[in-house]
């Protein structure tokens, strides 16, 4: 079955077909880096990296880059107020990003280029389209010319004729059209410059993206990925200049994330709702905040609530809590090796969800829903003599597991590792939850229930959950 996937230029759901057969060439917006991450960029770092694991799954080279835009009006205001150099601000937050990154577990890109690295691309690339009639000069300043192109607005579906300066549009009287978008930017007093043959100056945000893209990847690509806030203006322009440069298209298909909604509400610094990665992170373990992410399809939006993290946390540590229960109760059962064939029919559904344009929600269902027979079969057979069935499927489901970790980034850890992450967080030290376990157990032994229960209770008002099983009592924070 071909993979499908949602073009936001055609609007519909189609059979993604390479360029080449076997090498996917992928190009994704990364971040203007002045400031920390918020949920917001992770939503779309998750996303795309699982896209990228799952063609890698499936048998495709991918060339994968991702940008950082390292200059910018933002980085020189932000570096105006702190009272630095633009570059300090930059690599700040370039080192910042990549550790948010890193914690939720997404893949380094094969390639991160800076705008900074790529002006001379992006100066021969504004003089293709001066040459060519597309972009003109205007007092050190270079302008592209929307109304050249014919095919602006295909990609968000807007009219030209309809379209008017504002919040999305840069303003400058001096523009032979409202519409018309900087190339270049002449450069201010103590700004950062670059000399061109308009003078000195910088980029303008758009161009950074096509001249990377085209430089590294070539003139058509496969894949151009982004947030749906991207679509107009950023992606639209990138599609104007690229094609009038090359006179070829710029990209066979087009995706592009949903957002992410605060308690309903649009995130937004002027209301003040913005959910900072690492504070997301300070209650929640990385792994229940992917979760969270991948449990609605990219494409929609997605609410944050106080509860949503704890309802990821409460599934991951169900899926490791029925993880280990089958390796400490079933262990030379598990050892035995799953043949390849009925582990591609066990991970068929798995995989018919992520061929349906990347479906992670739908996946993670199926993945709950084998927790769901494991622990059926487990009590079943600790009722009786396990049967010929039991011993073939429950290494089947392991294996599930183990397959499905490997794109989706989740459910990749071993129980104790996810356990003792749990408990690194915990409000009270490893040693005194351990010391008031054994007088639990003692108070058990002893048939003082009442003593038992009441710590039990504490530990649990501590943040705490004791779980007695066969092997013993286990504890997770």
């Amino acid at each position: 079955m071909p993979v499908k996937v949602y073009n936001t230029m055609t609007g519909k759901k189609e059979d993604f077909t390479p360029d080449a057969p076997a090498r996917v060439k992928m190009y994704v917006c990364g971040p203007t880096v002045y400031d920390l991450s918020h949920i917001g960029h992770a939503r779309s770092a998750v996303a795309f990296d699982v896209i990228q694991r799952y063609l890698r799954y499936s048998g495709y080279e991918v060339d994968f880059t991702k940008n950082y835009t390292d200059i910018d009006d933002k980085i020189i205001n932000r570096a105006n107020k702190d009272g630095v150099d633009w570059k300090e601000i930059s690599e700040r937050y370039i080192k910042a990003y990549d550790e948010d990154m890193a914690s939720l577990g997404v893949e380094v890109p094969g390639r991160r280029p800076r705008a900074t690295e790529t002006i001379g691309k992006i100066i021969e690339l504004i003089g293709t389209l001066i040459g060519k009639g597309s972009a003109y000069v205007m007092d050190g300043d270079v302008y592209y010319s929307v109304r050249k192109f014919s095919g602006y607005g295909k990609l968000s579906g807007r009219n030209i004729e309809e379209l008017e300066s504002g919040a999305r549009v840069e303003v400058d009287e001096r523009k032979a059209d409202p519409l018309d978008f900087a190339l270049w930017k002449k450069s201010k007093p103590n700004e950062p410059s670059w000399e061109s043959p308009w003078g000195g100056g910088r980029p303008g945000w758009h161009i950074e993206c096509s001249a990377m893209c085209i430089a590294l990847l070539g003139e058509t690509i496969d894949i151009h990925g982004g947030g749906k806030d991207l679509v107009f203006p950023h992606h639209e322009n990138e599609i104007a200049q690229s094609e009038a440069a090359t006179g070829k298209p710029f990209v066979r298909y087009w995706l592009h994330n949903g957002f992410v909604n605060i308690e309903s509400e649009k995130m937004s610094k002027s209301i003040g709702n913005i959910l900072l990665i690492r504070d997301a992170l300070k209650g929640h373990t990385p792994e229940s905040v992917r979760l969270f992410l991948l449990s609605s399809h990219y494409r929609s939006p997605i609410d944050y609530t106080k509860d949503s993290l704890k309802e990821a946390e409460a599934k991951a540590e169900r899926f490791y809590r029925t993880l280990r229960r089958m390796e400490e109760e079933w262990p030379d059962i598990l050892n035995k090796t799953t043949d390849p064939a009925r582990l591609k029919e066990r991970l068929k559904p798995v995989r018919a969800a992520m061929d349906d344009d990347f479906n992670t929600a739908g996946a993670i269902g199926m993945i709950f829903e084998e927790v769901a027979k494991a622990n059926r079969m487990m009590d079943e057979a600790e009722k009786g003599k396990p049967g010929d069935a039991f011993k073939e499927k429950l290494p089947a489901v392991k294996a599930v597991f183990k397959e499905a970790g490997k794109f989706l980034g989740v459910f990749a850890k071993t129980p104790e590792e996810y356990f003792d992450e749990l408990k690194s967080r915990a409000r009270l030290p490893k040693e005194e939850v351990e010391r008031l376990m054994e007088e639990r157990e003692e108070a058990r032994r002893k048939k003082d229930f009442k003593k038992a229960d009441a710590i039990r209770s504490d530990l649990l008002k501590q943040g705490i959950t004791l779980e007695d099983t066969p092997l013993g009592t286990k504890w997770s924070a």
